[in-house]
């Protein structure tokens, strides 16, 4: 019995290996290659798969997921011969797992050498003063040149990024005085031309100034002459009133005589107002004749002819 127990532990013990060997399941996102009697059979996908034991064998192994891969820093010379310690991160995507398998060695190892080669070519072609502005053009640069040289090996670079550029201290230090000077130099422009639209604005407001006064005292004048002028006219128009009504009475019945009356009455009043200005006058000699004063001044008006009657 104890020989028979151990003939069937045997076979379950094999049974187990067996099934161990043929029966896998792949996880999402990854390809296992699988060799048969030491050649290249079949890539396994995601899902459950049937092996034959001892005869195929799970030899690679790969993730579909996108990878990042970290560039160590590397010195390079820019093409003005300035050293500069450069580093970055590239991606990458397996899409064909039997020649990731086959056909390098070392995947890894061969991207970040020909990354590395491939960065120090093209900072190469660049001055120092170029590289930072130049960034992403540097990174799609290597991108193409990436892509085109891992294609065989069923790999595709995604993308490149630039991590850091570190220029020797001198270097920074120079370009830091040259910072400062620009800083400088951009203050002072913007100062002077501070000033100058200043002296603009205020040149333009004594302008505005000038010619406000300007227009001011010419509508001012305006306005004195058209007082002045309507002043004349009401003047005028009053005379003229005054001497319409003047007419009307004189033509009145009586209106001859009061005007008679009244410029007799002016002129004692106006000798007697000379008398009380000065101490001594000039007299006409017909002074105490006031009808031939009168009858001089009465000529002016001429008596209206009475109405012819029927």
């Amino acid at each position: 019995m104890s020989g028979l127990t151990g003939v069937v532990i045997v076979l379950a013990v094999l049974v187990v290996i067996v099934i161990s060997k043929t029966a896998v399941v792949v996880p999402q996102q990854n390809a296992w290659v699988v060799e048969r009697l030491g050649r290249y059979s079949r890539t396994l996908t995601a899902g459950f798969h049937i092996l034959l034991p001892f005869v195929d064998v799970i030899r690679y192994r790969h993730s579909l997921k996108e990878t990042a891969i970290d560039i160590p820093e590397q010195v390079c010379i820019t093409r003005d011969n300035v050293q500069v310690h450069v580093d970055g991160l590239v991606y990458l995507k397996v899409l064909d797992a039997e020649r990731a398998s086959y056909g390098i060695t070392d995947l890894q190892f061969a991207i970040t050498q020909l990354a590395q080669t491939t960065l120090r070519s093209e900072i190469g072609r660049i001055d120092l003063d170029r590289t930072f502005e130049e960034r992403s053009n540097i990174n799609i640069q290597l991108v193409n040149e990436l892509d085109k040289a891992t294609e065989p090996w069923g790999v595709k670079v995604l993308r490149y990024e630039i991590k850091n550029i570190t220029p020797p201290q001198d270097v920074l230090a120079a370009m830091e005085k040259q910072m400062r000077a620009e800083r400088e130099k951009r203050a002072s422009i913007l100062t002077s031309e501070g000033q100058r639209e200043s002296a603009i604005n205020v040149a333009e407001g004594d302008k505005q100034r000038v010619i406000k006064e300007s227009e001011a005292a010419k509508q001012r004048q305006i306005n004195e002459a058209e007082g002045e002028a309507s002043a004349i006219l009401a003047v005028a128009q009053a005379t003229a009133d005054g001497l319409r009504k003047l007419a009307d009475v004189v033509a009145a019945p009586g209106g001859y005589e009061a005007v008679q009356l009244r410029l007799a009455e002016a002129y004692i009043q106006q000798l007697g107002g000379l008398a009380k200005e000065s101490t001594t006058l000039v007299l006409p000699a017909s002074l105490s004749d006031v009808g031939s004063m009168l009858a001089l001044a009465m000529k002016v008006i001429q008596r209206p002819a009475p109405p012819a009657t029927a």
